[in-house]
């Protein structure tokens, strides 16, 4: 199959090869775990199902409004107050001298203008410019919730440039298609966005050098993970997590194989599960995974026997898990949400919902997640409590199957064959939909690229441009 370079917002329209169906094979091929081939139809089914069933989009959430902030009252009507006769742009009243930097880049505000002199440090350094500079853009309640320690210039930086690829078609459209025989279900980008590593039903994990897009695919694709003849795994390759040079994958076949990049993906070890695993999250010093058997596991694959504890948190699969030093969060088909305490080694909250979460984005204090009827629900941390914000429909029809977010940027994707560019403001702003032929399994965003897996066996690719 030739590849597919195409430009930004359009994905390709080439008629897909028909996927090998992995589920006719023998049990051997299947895995070793008498559970996979169960858990590969409930996925499959749960997927497909999901994907046909299409609502139609509702009206948006109404606008959850918050007061415009004012200039402190301490601040001076003009930066040269009692300085009598001075001239210049100084001298102009506080205002409109706000007016006169909002044409200029943040970027360059931030690296330029405090070494002008200290009136213009004070003014860059102040938190009420930058929010009222970020307002002013969008229109809009920004951020969700805002704390002390919020970064306003770092977040206003980030949000012109996001305004600027998205809104203004600065982005670049990649179909990597010679890699994998099968849906590809999941990706993730490493090394800033130059190394792409995506999984498949093919039982394959594939590595990809972004540095060499627009090159023919044998020049992006750099190999396979492992040495076997049948694959990386002998089940589906379900889900990846990183850590540092250290790669995991996830697989139906009840294996988490760990993979060194620094050494051009050698096998570091191979943890034996009992269950098909759904879903990963690397920490530095475990590795927690959510199997079909209904349980959170932690693992330390640095000892002997890595089994850590295991737990029984919910009465269906685990599809979703987010974690820190405190907190391991899963979600699952039971349609509740676990908030586990690391520290107190017991379960801190179980929030029972309508629907069930699919997808997870999280940054401490903020957990942003995904569910099968295509909302958006929002949390944060509240006096060691994790709390409901708010719930958002932006516009997808069927379940949300990945999601990413930063202090400025919001990327979800979807089995309606859509993934959505949204600022994350109250309610999200979408900039763009980038439509595409088959569903849509997973997202990885870093650096100036965006990475999707695709259900037509592809790797599609969008690259940020100046």
């Amino acid at each position: 199959m030739t590849d597919q370079i195409q430009s930004s917002g359009q994905c390709k329209l080439t008629t897909p090869e028909p996927e090998q169906n992995l589920e006719n094979g023998s049990e051997e091929d299947v895995g070793a775990c008498s559970e996979a081939g169960e858990a590969q139809r409930y996925m499959d089914h749960m997927w497909r199902s999901a994907g046909s069933d299409i609502r139609q989009p509702v009206e948006e959430e109404e606008f959850w409004s918050k007061p415009q902030p004012a200039l402190p009252s301490s601040f001076p009507r003009s930066p040269m107050d009692g300085a009598p006769g001075h001239v210049g742009l100084l001298s102009l009243p506080w205002e409109l001298l706000l007016e006169i930097i909002s044409y200029l880049p943040a970027r360059f505000i931030l690296t330029v203008l405090p070494q002008v002199c200290r009136t213009l440090q004070a003014l860059v350094s102040d938190r009420v410019t930058w929010r009222l500079r970020a307002q002013k853009q969008l229109m809009a309640a920004f951020p969700l919730t805002e704390d002390e320690d919020f970064d306003w210039p770092k977040a206003c930086s980030e949000l012109e440039e996001h305004l600027s690829h998205w809104s203004d078609g600065k982005v670049e459209h990649f179909s990597l298609v010679d890699g994998h025989f099968a849906t590809v279900d999941t990706v993730l980008l490493l090394e800033e966005g130059n190394l792409c590593v995506s999984g498949s039903r093919d039982r394959n994990v594939r590595m990809w050098d972004l540095k060499n897009l627009g090159q023919p695919s044998s020049e992006v694709l750099l190999g396979t993970l492992g040495k076997e003849r049948s694959g990386t795994h002998k089940g589906w390759v379900w889900c990846l997590a990183s850590r540092g040079n250290q790669l995991c994958s996830g697989s139906f076949d009840s294996t988490i194989k760990l993979w060194d990049m620094g050494s051009s993906g050698a096998l570091i070890t191979e943890v034996t599960g009992k269950a098909a695993v759904l879903c990963l999250f690397c920490l530095p010093d475990v590795l927690v995974a959510g199997s079909y058997d209904k349980k959170v596991t932690v693992y330390d694959p640095r000892a002997a026997n890595p089994l850590v504890k295991s737990l029984r948190l919910h009465n269906k699969a685990v599809l979703c898990l987010a974690a820190d030093d405190q907190y391991i969060i899963s979600g699952s088909d039971d349609h509740t949400v676990v908030v586990f305490d690391r520290r107190a080694g017991k379960v801190l909250q179980k929030m029972q919902l309508s629907s069930y979460l699919l997808s997870f984005s999280y940054q401490y204090p903020q957990l942003w997640a995904g569910d099968n009827q295509g909302m958006l629900h929002t949390y944060e941390c509240q006096a060691g409590l994790f709390q409901p914000i708010k719930k958002f429909n932006v516009g997808h029809s069927s379940l949300i199957t990945g999601i990413h977010h930063t202090l400025s940027s919001l990327y979800t994707c979807s089995t309606d064959r859509t993934i959505k560019v949204h600022v994350p403001s109250v309610p999200p702003k979408t900039l763009c939909t980038l439509h595409h032929w088959e569903v849509v399994n997973g997202l990885s965003v870093s650096g100036d690229i965006l990475a999707a897996a695709s259900g037509d066996m592809s790797v599609e690719v969008w690259r940020m441009t100046t």
